[in-house]
């Protein structure tokens, strides 16, 4: 198998898990996760249910989980056989398989057996992760072609000077951190907590609420999204400004930053729609597809500087 095998292989695994985590979404803001009743791999004793779009909502999203496990597989076989000697995409495929195994067995469970709110959540996580996961396979073999076509060692280039160990440890800590938040937005959602405060950026007219119940649980999210786009500001700012002799951390630097500052207004965009359900699907649905970019930006800077250090 041809490096540019390996490089659609990768694209294609990537596109197929960005599918599969949406999917997860819509199924998740459409209430159609029990569509099926308490029946998983059949739907409703089918193998196809009958048409009815909760059904074929929630169908479509197992369909596209199990394409993205086999294309997962597949990668890993592909890169493993072909590519061993690339330690880093050979670890980026492996983790891609796992985290799209364990998703997808918490997705089965959350069907034949009800699940708490906190386990709901980390079922959003390990998703995310795992698209984070075929991303940074994606970028990283499309990087590794380009230094081969350039006749260059893997991880070399033009630059050479490494980052310092305190931007390598910031970016593994916002990296680290960005997940933290989604979990917390994640458990908002799982908790039916978004109407927990009224109005943006003050919570129910005040800058600190009384903390409890749902009000409290979407007060800590914002807080967490907040000192989010405060570690995000200060990376790109480093990045951009002492960073001159890597552009390529430069422009994940500015990436970063400009999706935290678009994931910031979604999230007062859902906000604002909590009355109207269509534009709330809308907003909350780019809110996640906002927080899955920032997130496998982070991810791919942590190993560019964890390779460049």
């Amino acid at each position: 198998m041809r490096i540019q095998q390996l490089k659609w292989l990768s694209y294609i695994t990537c596109l197929i898990m960005f599918i599969a985590l949406f999917g997860g979404a819509v199924v998740t803001k459409t209430g159609s996760g029990l569509e099926c009743g308490n029946e998983w791999p059949l739907c409703h004793d089918k193998l196809i249910p009958a048409y009815t779009i909760g059904s074929m909502i929630e169908y479509t999203h197992r369909l596209f989980s199990g394409l993205a496990g086999l294309l997962s597989l597949t990668s890993m076989y592909g890169f493993w056989r072909y590519a061993r000697d690339r330690r880093d995409l050979l670890m980026c495929a492996r983790l891609t398989l796992l985290f799209v195994v364990v998703q997808g067995g918490m997705g089965a469970l959350a069907v034949v057996k009800s699940q708490s709110a906190p386990v709901m959540a980390l079922h959003m996580g390990f998703s995310l992760i795992a698209f984070a996961s075929s991303l940074m396979l994606a970028l990283g073999t499309r990087r590794w072609l380009q230094s081969r076509e350039q006749n260059e060692e893997p991880g070399q280039g033009q630059v050479r000077l490494p980052v310092s160990r305190f931007f390598r440890n910031l970016t593994w800590l916002t990296a680290v951190y960005s997940y933290v938040v989604v979990y917390i937005g994640a458990f908002v959602s799982h908790t039916e907590s978004s109407g927990g405060c009224s109005g943006w950026p003050l919570c129910n007219g005040e800058w600190v609420p009384e903390l409890s119940g749902g009000v409290g649980i979407v007060f800590m999210h914002r807080i967490a999204a907040l000192l989010l786009f405060l570690l995000i500001a200060l990376l790109a700012h480093l990045a951009y400004w002492r960073l001159k002799a890597h552009p390529e951390l430069r422009a994940l630097g500015v990436a970063a930053l400009l999706l935290c500052l678009l994931q910031v207004l979604s999230g007062a965009a859902v906000v604002y729609t909590l009355a109207n359900d269509k534009l709330y699907i809308f907003a909350a649905l780019t809110h996640i597809v906002l927080i899955a970019g920032l997130f496998g930006v982070l991810c791919y800077m942590s190993v560019r500087v964890w390779q460049l250090s």
